[in-house]
């Protein structure tokens, strides 16, 4: 007996310095990821005050540091480089997060950040939707009932803007400002194809005994060899260089944000297996909290009455969510495969 006090009193300060390590990692990597995303897509750059337009560019950048890192893990670890599914299954999974955060990006030009983060979360609703119809899964009335309730949260914040003279790259683009019909369109696109994309792949890879890092690398190298060619097609991979080259603060900002999405995955995968996808989701809720205050102060924007009302019901119906999922345990199994999806799509 005399042991066991001593191992403890050493364990719980062990867990509290990696909790503090996991929190401290996945704040700093995705708010800044958040401020460097808005900063790309919504503020001039130079004398010209030309605003970057390229964004399937952006998803290029941030696929080559992934693939690259998780390639450098796989050989530093000495596993094998070699694909454990097929290789189209990792293309189908890449097509639809290419589409994920292009859409992501796109509807930057056209609403604010505060209102993409908050319209993020309503992400649980294709989530369940696209869990009906590929998994045949089944949903407690509760579910129903939290996706209803941020539905609404998100509904009151978006269509209840605060009136703003700011100038965006929606005035720019001749498209009208925050609350356009395409960029609404957008974060619907975003909804729907980033809840495909977790339960696609959920059923692409499921009975494949894979590293973590191996489905990473694997995607994130389809994304770039598929982003790469539409730059091509498109004929923006050129005008995207040439924007970096003549505007070096953009340089420096892609190459940071692709940094930080990249330390982001480190971060998650490590979350999920030390302390569950439990505590990771309610991290990644004040995460999406203090994104929002610290882009409301940052870039001066103003929020509505309304818009705080909405901002209460989805995060307090978030947090409730969480904590109303602590007293079911999930089992270790459970939480490595929660821990195999999250991390691979590399869209924080």
């Amino acid at each position: 007996m005399a042991e066991t006090a001593p191992l403890s009193i050493v364990t719980q300060p062990s867990k509290l310095w990696k909790g503090v390590f996991a929190v401290a990692g996945i704040m700093t990597t995705l708010v800044t990821y958040g401020v460097l995303q808005e900063k790309i897509m919504r503020v001039p750059y130079g004398d010209d005050k030309a605003f970057f337009r390229y964004s399937l560019f952006l998803v290029f950048c941030n696929r080559i540091a992934t693939s690259a890192i998780s390639a450098g893990a796989l050989l530093a670890s000495k596993k094998a480089l070699d694909p454990v599914a097929p290789v189209y299954k990792y293309s189908l999974v890449s097509v639809s997060n290419i589409l994920t955060t292009t859409c992501q990006y796109e509807a930057l030009k056209y609403v604010s950040f505060p209102i993409q983060t908050l319209a993020k979360c309503a992400k649980m609703i294709p989530v369940m939707v696209w869990g009906t119809i590929i998994m045949q899964k089944k949903y407690k009335g509760q579910d129903y009932l939290l996706a209803f309730l941020v539905t609404v949260g998100c509904s009151i914040f978006i269509l209840y803007p605060a009136g703003s003279s700011e100038i965006g790259p929606s005035d720019i683009y001749g498209r009208g400002r925050e609350n356009t019909v395409w960029g609404i369109s957008l974060m619907i696109g975003y909804l729907g194809f980033d809840g495909f994309t977790s339960t696609f792949q959920d059923k692409l890879f499921k009975g494949y005994d894979m590293e973590i890092h191996n489905q990473i690398f694997y995607t994130a190298f389809c994304s770039c060899v598929l982003s790469l060619t539409g730059l091509i097609l498109q004929g923006q991979l050129l005008p995207a260089i040439h924007f970096v080259s003549i505007h070096n603060d953009c340089f420096f900002d892609i190459a940071l944000l692709s940094t930080v999405a990249t330390a982001s995955q480190f971060f998650i995968s490590y979350t999920i297996r030390t302390f569950g996808a439990l505590t990771f989701a309610t991290i990644m809720t004040t995460r999406q909290l203090v994104s929002i205050m610290l882009s409301c102060l940052w870039f001066s924007h103003p929020l509505s009455r309304e818009q705080w009302i909405g901002a209460v019901v989805v995060f307090g119906t978030l947090y409730a969510k969480s904590f109303l999922r602590s007293a079911p345990k999930p089992s270790p199994s459970q939480q490595m495969q929660n821990g195999a999806s999250l991390p691979v799509k590399g869209n924080p």
